[in-house]
């Protein structure tokens, strides 16, 4: 047995076994120790006590099988299995629970799946176990064709939607084909790597390899980026297409310790003997990284000062963040239910001199006795509320108990009709064979849309009644030019790029122009302005560009931007014939958005003299999540209600401020606070939150008429406790929003539109007609000015837009979400997540979506290899974290994709090396692994492409794993 491992850099970590051979004890390189408590007679773990004391225990039936997790938290889950050791139900550590029915007595997979709100879903299977059909929760089916082989060769949804697949020999994936007829073929190498894709229309993206496997190439259109890799397999260098390069370093336990960009900027990292991020240093700015004992983030330090501080509670629940935003104390403070789920965001600036409260803001959220978030409490609004059907489809919307948007969905929960106002606002949207959006009409004809598709899946045309642009895109699928038709008007705008992506000057009205790329990615010049960057790529100043041959007037205006530590606006000020004509500052909350803006702006004062204002222009703004919610300046509020789970508008309410102030009222439970002078525990706020919402609606729930009886209380004396509450005028708005989201006019409950505006493919606004000076806050630029706090992950350019727009978006500034392409994910109130299956008796892994119906089935291996950690063989639930793949998103021989879950003992997902490279390794035959499932090399990356595609349109949300056995 191994009792010490020294590892590569020194650390070692040391284990501790009883009299029986079992791990009972752990230490790690920080000399934190980790004990293991087992059962005398079966030897199942019982319990596990972290270093820091707190426990997390195991309970299990007679059978041996798990039957509960106690977290530290004091949050628990269960399970129950049926007589034959099947996993029959689960209820997860927040309430929600699902159950697992099955055909008939021998049979080790589920034929039925039914979740918290007591939809059933089923299965059904050949005699291999393979998937044959999936019905959802309104009877839809899903179904699915193999060949002889087992190779799934035809999926067929509702709405007529197709996709069929063939393979080589080989079994091999070599073409995919849609219900449009449209095929993509795929080619490999003799070594069984993915050498190639052929889209639709011919064109190619090529990939080679080198002897081991790894990618060192890829190439589309003619651009090629390669990797460079050192004798251990990590990636070195990254050459782009304009053959610039980015560095790697690592430490000898394969820690990434420093990166040099394209552009020359150097980012070091420095880890802990435990591999914890103790100290980054960003050219000049070092950031020490600390911890608490249960090693979560307490603060951080920017060159010595202050940075963010965290706070948790008893539970080990987030509460608070807090830090120093240009002098003001910005805090965001989180509550939470008893099963440990968000229920309230407020985020408070403070000012730095006396400490008062300059802006607060709100935002609630309440769950359904399913589970499902389907309340939304705005700051300041009545609830919202979301009308689901099914598993959490989304049916309609009500504005504090009005219906006021009713949805159509078609058999594939896909929005087909959308009302607002009654019949005031009719929006019918239709999609073709493919999936892909094919028009959106409404009685307002003016905003009629109609979009049509190459064999790609390009959008090439979207045509209105009063317009119709065309869209051309480059072998790379990159977005060059756009041609605009319409009355008296025809237009063509190129648009040109390195090949790198930057933005380069339009050869037909600069024919002049020898530039041909900017290799650092850091533009300094275009056709209007002159750039200057500071070391950390940040757009420092931009300055009007004066032609050749142009008189200079000495009036050019130069804007400069000045940043926080953390690479934030903080300062902005335009220049012009040496006085400042515009002045604004920002402020942040801990999470970099951006909560307070302050604007002045020059004007003439009393003498007659022109200065800069004394009195700034201040707007504030408050989030919900990642999405601006509110935006409040001296005389309006103005608030939005998004679309679940997504960033497209939904509602715009507007509020005088003078009505907003006459609404304000104390809550319940403050009235309580103050009149006993008594802190109430978070637990007996939230309740008295969900009564008073209760009383005010008139209807008090069970619940309530129960816990309030066991209080010796009743509803009315609570309610004669209520202050008396004010309804503000407010007026009232649908966003009717493009493909992407963009708001294309505001309609009124009356079905009257008050504002309509165009824009062009990079968000800019063309042209609006406003006849109310209504004030719209969404604007996308084309190209950031400071670098993808997230690094490569964002993409290989780090300041670059999604390259074409018009299907992709980037809300957070971090990685391109698609907008429109294919079937849309059904909007969901709180669904229910996608679940990873294991049987390890049956040795079979099954992925399956819910929301969608998508699902896969593979042959899996669950052999543990002798030298792995005690109980790294045992069922497990946890969820899904990640991916890790090579560069090419396709594994080499012996399997290098892994799929990540929440253990710490290894219970992951594995490739297990292709056949067609490793002999030793075929079906059903893997080498052990240390504690990992083990599959193919081909259905984990598939697996894979699945569970980041989700994660990607799903941010914030995680994946369930589970692996059983069924004896």
């Amino acid at each position: 047995r191994v009792v010490k491992k020294e590892h590569a850099d020194g650390s070692i970590t040391r284990s501790e076994y009883d009299e029986a051979g079992r791990l009972k004890a752990q230490t790690d390189a920080a000399g934190r120790r980790t004990e293991y408590r087992l059962h005398m007679a079966s030897g199942k773990l019982t319990s596990v006590i972290l270093p820091d004391g707190r426990t997390v225990r195991y309970g299990y039936n007679s059978q041996l099988q798990l039957t509960s997790v106690t977290y530290p938290d004091g949050l628990r889950s269960s399970r129950k299995y049926d007589r034959q050791g099947r996993l029959a139900e689960e209820t997860s550590r927040n309430g929600n629970i699902t159950r697992w029915f099955y055909d008939f007595s021998r049979s080790g997979l589920p034929c039925a799946v039914e979740d918290g709100t007591g939809v059933r879903r089923r299965i059904t299977r050949n005699r291999y176990g393979q998937l044959l059909a999936f019905t959802d929760c309104s009877g839809y089916t899903t179904r699915y064709e193999y060949d002889w082989y087992g190779q799934q060769i035809a999926v067929h949804r509702e709405e007529g939607i197709s996709t069929y697949s063939s393979y080589n020999p080989r079994g091999q994936l070599v073409s995919q084909k849609d219900a449009q007829g449209r095929e993509t073929h795929y080619e490999y190498s003799t070594a069984g790597d993915l050498t190639a894709i052929i889209a639709p229309d011919g064109s190619r993206s090529e990939t080679q390899y080198d002897a081991w496997g790894k990618a060192i190439s890829t190439t589309q259109g003619g651009l090629t980026r390669s990797m460079g890799y050192d004798a251990a397999g990590r990636i070195t260098v990254l050459t782009n297409e304009n053959g610039s390069q980015s560095t790697f370093r690592y430490d000898p336990v394969d820690r990434l310790t420093e990166q040099r960009g394209f552009d020359g900027r150097t980012q070091r990292y420095h880890y802990d003997l435990t591999g914890k991020l103790t100290q980054s240093e960003d050219e000049g700015l070092i950031t020490l990284w600390h911890y608490d004992a249960s090693d979560r983030i307490t603060r951080r330090t920017v060159n010595g000062e202050p940075a963010e501080q965290w706070q948790y509670d008893d539970h080990g629940w987030l509460t608070e963040i807090s830090h120093l935003s240009e002098g003001h104390r910005v805090a965001v403070h989180y509550g939470y239910d008893d099963k440990g789920r968000l229920t309230g965001e407020r985020q408070t600036v403070e000012n730095p001199e006396t400490g008062e409260m300059l802006w607060e803001h709100e935002t609630g959220h309440a769950y359904s006795e399913q589970g499902l978030a389907t309340r939304q409490e705005p700051d300041g609004l009545p609830p919202v509320e979301w009308l689901t059907y099914g598993s959490g489809y989304l049916a309609g919307m009500k504005l504090g108990g009005t219906p006021l948007v009713e949805y159509t969905r078609d058999r594939l929960h896909r929005e087909t009709a959308r009302s607002f106002g009654g019949e005031a606002y009719e929006l019918a949207t239709a999609w073709n064979t493919s999936g892909q959006l094919r028009s959106r009409h409404l009685n307002l004809p003016q905003l009629d849309r109609d979009y049509d598709w190459n064999d790609n899946g390009q959008l090439i045309r979207i045509s209105g009644p009063q317009e119709s642009r065309e869209y051309r895109y480059s072998d790379t699928g990159r977005l060059t030019g756009v041609h605009t038709t319409a009355a008296n008007q025809d237009i063509d705008i190129p648009y040109a790029t390195d090949p790198a992506g930057n933005r380069l000057p339009d050869p037909e009205l600069h024919p002049d122009s020898t530039l041909t790329a900017w290799p650092d990615n850091r533009i300094a010049e275009d056709a209007h302005y002159v750039y200057r960057h500071d070391e950390y790529g940040r757009l420092a100043e931009k300055t009007d560009r004066i032609p050749e041959g142009v008189i200079r007037m000495h009036d050019e205006r130069t804007h400069h931007y000045h940043y926080d530590s953390q690479h934030r606006l903080v300062f902005y000020t335009r220049i012009q014939h040496g006085e400042p004509q515009v002045e604004s500052r920002y402020l942040y909350d801990p999470l970099g958005r951006r909560t307070g803006k302050r604007v002045w702006r020059r004007e003439r004062d009393l003498t007659g003299w022109m200065s800069l204002s004394r009195k700034p222009e201040v707007t504030w703004y408050g989030w919900d999540g990642d999405r601006l919610t509110t935006i409040q300046t001296g005389t309006t509020r103005i608030q939005t209600v998004y679309q679940p789970g997504s960033f497209t508008p939904l509602l715009r309410i507007e509020t005088e401020n003078g009505e907003q102030a006459k609404a304000r009222h104390r809550s319940l439970a403050e009235v309580l606070q103050e009149d006993t002078g008594v802190t109430l525990p978070a637990e007996l706020a939230v309740m008295l939150g969900r009564l008073e919402r209760e009383l005010r609606a008139g209807a008090v729930s069970a619940e309530s008429e129960a816990w309030l009886a066991q209080c010796g209380l009743t509803a009315e004396q609570m309610a004669a406790q209520m202050e008396d509450a004010y309804i503000p005028e407010r007026r009232l708005h649908l966003y009717h929003c493009d493909h992407r989201g963009l708001p294309q006019a505001l309609i009124t409950p009356e079905g009257e539109t008050a504002w309509c505006g165009e824009y062009d493919e990079w968000g800019n606004q063309l042209n609006e007609e406003n006849p109310h000076h209504l004030y719209q806050p969404y604007r996308l630029p084309g190209r950031y000015i400071t670098q993808d706090p997230i690094g490569l992950k964002g993409g290989i350019n780090l300041y670059t837009y999604p390259l074409v727009p018009i299907r992709y978006t980037d809300p957070l500034g971090l990685e391109r979400v698609i907008s429109v392409y294919g079937p849309p994910a059904p909007d969901r109130a709180g669904a229910e997540t996608p679940l990873v299956l294991t049987d390890m008796t049956g040795g079979v892994t099954i992925y399956y979506d819910p929301e969608t119906g998508d699902s896969m089935t593979f042959d899996s291996s669950n052999r543990i290899d002798r030298r792995s950690q005690r109980g790294a063989g045992d069922p497990y639930t946890g969820e899904v974290v990640g991916c890790e793949t090579n560069e090419s998103g396709i594994s080499a021989a012996y399997g290098t994709t892994k799929i990540y879950t929440t253990d710490t003992r290894a219970r992951w997902l594995h490739g297990g090396g292709s056949s067609l490279r490793d002999p030793y390794a075929p079906r059903q035959g893997w080498k052990p692994t240390m504690g990992c499932t083990r599959a193919q090399n081909e259905d984990v990356d598939e697996l894979c492409k699945k569970v980041t595609s989700w994660m990607y349109s799903h941010p914030g949300e995680r994946i369930r794993y589970e692996r059983f056995k069924t004896r």
